[in-house]
């Protein structure tokens, strides 16, 4: 090699960890943020109660695989959230509120004790606290 491009044996395993290092930090960042169960609106605490029981779920898309696409949830292997519908008073469609639950280390989303809830349509999340 000559040493026009020696330096190339150096700089591009450093622009590389670079450039994986800003992308890392523009990352989503997982929810931090906490709801008590007791806050919830009514309708979170039965969707809540069903999940624990098992179903039925009265809409179709219920229980299906939440993909955390943005990952504003801890980054989980596929699989391992399930997403369900928070009913919404008044409202002709699913509405934006949904409980993501998390597999946990029981790999059972009705005893995990790993629920989050969003009322925006997973724009926002906080972790269920009971």
């Amino acid at each position: 090699m000559d040493g026009s491009r020696a330096w190339m044996r150096w700089l591009l395993p450093l622009l590389a960890s670079l450039v994986m290092g800003i992308a890392h930090a523009r990352a989503p960042q997982p929810t931090t943020d906490e709801v008590s169960v007791h806050t919830l609106p009514r309708e979170a605490r039965e969707t809540l109660a069903l999940i624990k029981r098992g179903g039925p779920f009265p809409y179709a898309r219920d229980d299906t695989v939440f993909g955390n696409f943005e990952r504003r949830l801890p980054v989980r292997p596929r699989g391992y959230y399930r997403e369900y519908t928070v009913p919404t008073p008044g409202a002709r469609d699913r509405g934006a509120r949904r409980i993501v639950a998390g597999a946990g280390a029981v790999a059972d989303v009705k005893s995990s004790n790993e629920y989050y809830y969003t009322a925006d349509h997973y724009r926002s999340f906080k972790r269920i606290v009971e």
